[in-house]
């Protein structure tokens, strides 16, 4: 026999309460998380906004989140992914911070993503930075869409 409890009515009748839980609050809850965490996820993983170049051959963004990730906007401020993103980083430190960087990780890979109004010689240099630490550079890009 089911444990339920039992009450009395207002007609004098005995009734059982209820034990189902009602799932359907639940259910929408989830729905909304899961649709904020969709939205929020790709602005997390860059954090700076800049203009990727476009190319035939892309280089997607599959960087993990433990990737390395040195971002340059359109002013030619340096960016370096786990330390303070919002704040630039001097451009002769570069090399120094990916060498720390780059011990304490089994991984060589760095991502490049650059801003296509930067200018070539910042990137070029920052190029040099990051062979000098021994770094393997991928170069981000996003790919030509047909319209």
């Amino acid at each position: 026999m089911k444990n339920a409890m039992a009450f009395t009515g207002r007609n004098g009748k005995t009734q059982t309460a209820l034990a189902e839980i009602n799932v359907t609050p639940l259910v929408d809850v989830m729905l909304v998380l899961l649709v904020i965490f969709m939205v929020t996820a790709p602005i997390l993983q860059t954090g700076i906004q800049v203009n990727l170049p476009r190319t035939r051959e892309a280089q997607p963004n599959e960087a993990t989140p433990q990737a390395l990730i040195i971002t340059i906007d359109k002013e030619g401020a340096i960016y370096l992914s786990g330390r303070n993103e919002r704040q630039a980083i001097n451009v002769n430190d570069l090399q120094k911070l990916l060498n720390e960087r780059l011990a304490k990780s089994d991984n060589r890979r760095v991502y490049l993503r650059g801003d296509g109004d930067t200018p070539y010689r910042i990137i070029a240099y920052v190029l040099d930075q990051a062979k000098r630490a021994q770094a393997n550079v991928s170069l981000v890009t996003e790919p030509i869409t047909k319209k």
